[in-house]
């Protein structure tokens, strides 16, 4: 009999369902997209009930539609959107209200608040190795405490319960008799001390958190509990890896090793560098968070996040309607004047590592007479690549040494003119992976490994899509650097 392996992969946009052998190959994928609830405010939600529906959905789908048979499948991994906030009612399993999206920064009051208290954002920094902003978990569980009127009953009744989506996934999949979340997704909420590896009830007091709210942490690639998926599989089988979604990828691409980098270009962009088996804090604005817990030993990152990436795609698609297809884009950069020189900032929602200006809006320079579709184009899609050089830059100041090549993975990737920008601004190769789904094949190939279906060494399973080397002149490459450094501090200096 064969066995398979159920990855699901709870993004941004919507829910996927990998289906994977036990030599580590995708075989077939099901998506399900789920609403994004935008208020007047600008405050952006997820329906937790609805993205429960698609994990369900998604993982029967992808058994019904190869013919396997359930009795088949051996076991569950899980990656998903980080940051992203639940809050639920145990004794209904009914989510108390939306869930808060990472891209949200509601909850900047709460910030303010915790700012103003002597000492305190430099403990959160500290112990957490995040600095203070509306964009982690923390302050949106503050928000939702002090703004939904159904916490206060489940509070006092003992029923609530506040995670990330990983340990809503849980929950959801073993019918709530399991209230997990993992180490790498702890380490996102801004309550985790990444020393002592617990909940800090310091942290946790700042923002009003009680540490019984919170899910018990397990290593990422335990058995986090046993799903039937709603009665589909015929017998229960184990949820044995869950990961972050930046962290799965990290995972699938290979980055074992101290140094090694990769990028995962999805909505927004997460740059993560394994730095090891001890903690390395930020003097550069970025994050220091866990890269796993595997078999009781913590590996830890340096992170910076860029929240607009093939969200400025979208942008481009959907609101300015400048191209009806992201595969539009390379073409247009290459055809637009090559001495054009407009750089567009999308702080849509403020700046982000490593400059945290949470009050910055976008803002486009250089533009002159000539400019037209393809040079305004060219200047958002150079955008991300810009963004993610801020970081990588931040990151080699915090090591002490330069990146020698970046991995990255992600649709945007297909996008040849950024690729070969981006390797252009840090001086560096990028290493494209040939599959795009890294995120969900690293839960799967977590859980794979940890019922002995393979070793580690399954990450080699699909090879490199695309090496690109740097090939921009040194004078015109510090001369864009130069140039987007300009508009960048010109956005944060301008806040009205």
């Amino acid at each position: 009999m064969s066995r398979y392996i159920i990855g699901i992969d709870q993004s941004t946009q919507g829910t996927k369902g990998l289906l994977v052998d036990e030599g580590g190959h995708l075989i077939h994928r099901s998506d399900r997209p789920h609403k994004q609830i935008v208020s007047d405010e600008g405050w952006v939600s997820h329906d937790p009930a609805e993205i429960a529906e698609n994990v369900l959905a998604v993982a029967r789908a992808v058994v019904e539609e190869t013919g396997v048979d359930p009795a088949e499948i051996v076991g569950v991994g899980i990656s998903n959107q980080r940051e992203t906030t639940v809050a639920w009612d145990a004794r209904t399993g009914a989510p108390v209200c939306d869930a808060v999206v990472w891209q949200c920064a509601r909850a900047q009051g709460v910030c303010e608040r915790v700012e103003r208290m002597g000492g305190a954002a430099e403990l959160v920094r500290d112990s957490t190795g995040l600095v203070l902003s509306p964009y982690y978990p923390a302050s949106k569980m503050a928000w939702i405490i002090q703004n939904v009127p159904e916490v206060r009953g489940a509070a006092e009744r003992g029923d609530l319960r506040l995670g990330t989506i990983d340990a809503w996934v849980v929950w959801t999949l073993t019918g709530g008799r399991e209230f997990r979340c993992d180490y790498s997704n702890a380490s996102r909420t801004q309550l985790f001390n990444l020393q002592d590896l617990v909940w800090d009830p310091r942290v946790c007091e700042l923002f009003g958190i009680d540490v019984a709210w919170l899910p018990e942490v397990t290593d990422s690639d335990s058995c986090f509990g046993m799903t039937d998926l709603g009665g589909f599989l015929p017998a229960p089988v184990p949820i044995h890896g869950v990961l972050g979604d930046s962290h799965a990828a990290l995972f699938a691409q290979g980055c074992f090793e101290r140094g090694m980098a990769k990028a995962t270009l999805g909505t927004g962009s997460s740059v993560m560098m394994n730095v090891g088996t001890r903690f390395v804090p930020s003097s550069h604005g970025l994050s220091s968070s866990l890269a796993w817990r595997m078999g009781g030993v913590a590996e830890y990152v340096l992170e910076g996040n860029v929240t607009y990436a093939g969200a400025v795609k979208t942008w481009l698609r959907d609101d300015l309607e400048l191209i009806a297809n992201p595969d539009e884009v390379t073409d247009l950069c290459l055809a637009a004047n090559p001495e054009s020189r407009v750089y567009f900032v999308p702080a849509f929602t403020g700046l982000g590592a490593p400059h945290w200006c949470a009050e910055a809006e976008g803002c486009v320079f250089g533009m002159t007479r000539t400019t037209g579709r393809a040079e305004f184009v060219k200047a958002a899609d150079e955008s991300i690549a810009f963004q993610i050089f801020d970081v990588i830059d931040a990151m080699s100041e915090d090591c002490g040494a330069a990146l020698s090549e970046l991995r990255v993975d992600g649709g945007p990737t297909r996008d040849a003119y950024l690729m070969q920008f981006e390797s252009d601004l840090i001086g560096a190769p990028v290493r494209i992976a040939s599959n795009d789904e890294m995120s969900g094949l690293g839960a799967a190939w977590t859980c794979g490994i940890a019922l002995g279906l393979y070793g580690r060494d399954v990450v080699n399973t699909y090879g490199a899509r695309g090496v690109v080397a740097p090939a921009m002149d040194e004078a015109d490459r510090a001369a864009r650097i130069a140039g987007w450094r300009h508009a960048v501090h010109a956005t944060m200096t301008y806040v009205r």
